[in-house]
């Protein structure tokens, strides 16, 4: 129960900081996007963040030997890049360019109400079943 509320925690932290840094408006993303016209750094700047809150973060984690609620990390070990690493960015950059949510801000979004935002996520899960059905066939 602790890793749950946890997680659910840690979900609402990121939620708020999302919402706060206006990344829940897709205007803000494509016009990030939209290097030819207005462009709008402001997403550039929470990235910048992101990555330096999370490197000392790290370091802080890591550095206690095992975590809090569980007997050891779990961190990714595969290094290479293959077809579907490959595939899944394109898709996700091209859906991203397209409705300028990726699925933190969209899942953020949906306490707006806004139907659109309901139907991206709704998709963007029909795309995780299908993927996960078509790994599992093989």
């Amino acid at each position: 129960m602790a890793r749950i509320l946890t997680a659910l925690a840690a979900g609402l932290v990121f939620g708020l900081g999302l919402a706060l840094a206006g990344m829940t408006d897709p205007a803000r993303v494509l016009g990030f996007l939209d290097l030819a016209g207005a462009w709008d750094p402001s997403l550039a700047f929470v990235m910048g963040a992101g990555v330096i809150v999370t490197f000392i973060g790290y370091r802080l984690v890591f550095a206690r030997g095992r975590p809090l609620l569980a007997a050891s990390f779990q961190v990714p070990t595969r290094r290479d890049i293959d077809l579907n690493l490959v595939g899944g960015a394109a898709l996700f950059g091209i859906g991203w360019g397209l409705a300028g949510y990726c699925p933190g801000p969209a899942l953020s979004s949906l306490v707006g109400g806004d139907l659109r935002v309901l139907y991206l996520v709704l998709a963007m899960v029909a795309g995780m079943l299908v993927v996960r059905l078509a790994r599992a066939k093989g």
